[in-house]
């Protein structure tokens, strides 16, 4: 199955782009998924379907063509509901307000998070050959990814301790406290929300998935999808390629036009370069929007021309291990645009803690690695190189590779 994610700044056109990708995948005679993670939903008005025929289950907008505007706040409440009660039995014993208390254990960001859940779902229903993601714009996006592992990292660290401090001082708090202790089902719903995100993420890491970028050619587009593109790196997620939307045409003796087709002719030799390696789509600016699943088919196959928008990338994703003659381990780490100064590096026990600017990853080391030493490290040609090495041959390694400690800035 080929699940593909669509992102980029806000108005760039990224649902048009999702919306015809999933037509012409359909077209093609695969059974066709695309859901919509934005809270400002656009699928609809894109397939130019009447208001409310898209809704929180999957509807038939042509053949083999299924569309799902995911009800976030379904989600959570089904997933957050046994936390949420035992919250609110908390606020209710303090004298809140009930409708002060409900609105108080609902927790921002939540329920786009778990609107990935859905995403899970699909995925393991064997009901699709293509599953499309109309992301939210880039900054939530981004967020959404890297939630997973990170509520990971607590879950396992904390709610062990926590369950079994429960457990044993129950009786004597709530007596001093005068408030209800969580239950077993509290931890478990927790316990099971890192399940099915962790289950998320090894879908979203898994080579059949990537995240395609779409921008604009304009400069401050651009920054963000370079930024865009170091982060998803630096999470494990697989950026299959980028598509330049609305790119004026040459020709004509309009001045206007003609300034702005100097402009975006700049910005694009910039794309280029900046994304070296990864195929870059270009769509010229359209004399109509496209609307419906044939419109929109056109569009994509515009688009993608004679390419296979559905391929799977080949190589090597983000995050890889190699091995040297002399025994040790190199992890290397993608980091596109990311100079020595920006990049912190620290080893915290089995695990490497990566920080790119005010993005920090806890990357939990193989087995192998995690029984070596952090030998040295070096940032150059796009990516973050860790040598590890046993522990009794650090000392030696590290002169021979001329490493600065690591913890550091590198």
């Amino acid at each position: 199955m080929r699940i593909l994610l669509f992102t980029g700044k806000g108005g760039v056109g990224k649902s048009t782009v999702a919306a015809g990708t999933a037509a012409l995948a359909a077209e093609r005679g695969l059974r066709t998924l695309v859901l919509s993670t934005d809270a400002a939903h656009s699928l609809a008005d894109a397939y130019g379907v009447p208001e409310g025929t898209v809704a929180a289950d999957p509807v038939e907008v042509a053949p083999r063509l299924h569309v799902q505007q995911v009800d976030a706040q379904l989600r959570f409440e089904q997933s957050w509901a046994d936390v949420q009660r035992y919250l609110l039995s908390v606020l209710d014993a303090a004298g809140m307000d009930p409708v002060a208390a409900e609105e108080m254990t609902v927790i921002p960001g939540a329920e786009e998070v778990l609107a990935l859940l859905e995403l899970r779902l699909h995925a393991r229903s064997g009901r699709w050959d293509v599953i499309v993601v109309d992301c939210a714009p880039t900054a939530e996006t981004l967020r959404l990814l890297a939630l997973p592992e990170a509520l990971g990292w607590y879950i396992e660290r904390l709610l062990p301790i926590q369950r079994r401090l429960v457990r044993a001082l129950r009786p004597v708090l709530n007596r001093a406290a005068g408030v209800p202790m969580p239950g077993d089902s509290v931890f478990d719903a927790v316990a099971s929300l890192h399940a099915e995100l962790d289950e998320v993420h090894a879908l979203l890491a898994a080579p059949e998935s990537t995240v395609r970028l779409v921008m604009t050619p304009e400069n401050v587009v651009l920054a963000e999808a370079r930024r865009a593109y170091t982060s998803l790196c630096l999470f494990g997620y697989r950026v299959d390629g980028v598509v330049a939307n609305r790119v004026f045409p040459d020709g004509g003796e309009d001045p206007w036009r003609a300034a702005w087709v100097e402009a975006q002719d700049e910005v694009m030799g910039r794309v280029h370069q900046s994304f070296a390696g990864l195929p870059v789509w270009r769509s010229e600016y359209q004399s109509g929007e496209p609307l419906g699943a044939p419109a929109l088919r056109d569009f994509a196959a515009a688009l993608y021309g004679g390419d296979d928008p559905l391929a799977v990338p080949g190589g090597d994703g983000p995050f890889r291990v190699t091995r040297t003659e002399d025994g040790a381990a190199v992890l290397h780490l993608a980091l596109p645009f990311v100079s020595r100064a920006e990049v912190d590096l620290a080893r915290n026990g089995d695990e490497l803690v990566v920080t790119v600017g005010s993005a920090r990853r806890l990357l939990t080391l193989p087995p192998g690695l995690a029984r070596m030493d952090v030998a040295g490290a070096r940032v150059g040609d796009g990516e973050l190189r860790v040598r590890f090495a046993a522990p009794t041959t650090v000392g030696a390694a590290a002169a021979g590779a001329g490493a600065e400690p690591t913890g550091g800035r590198r």
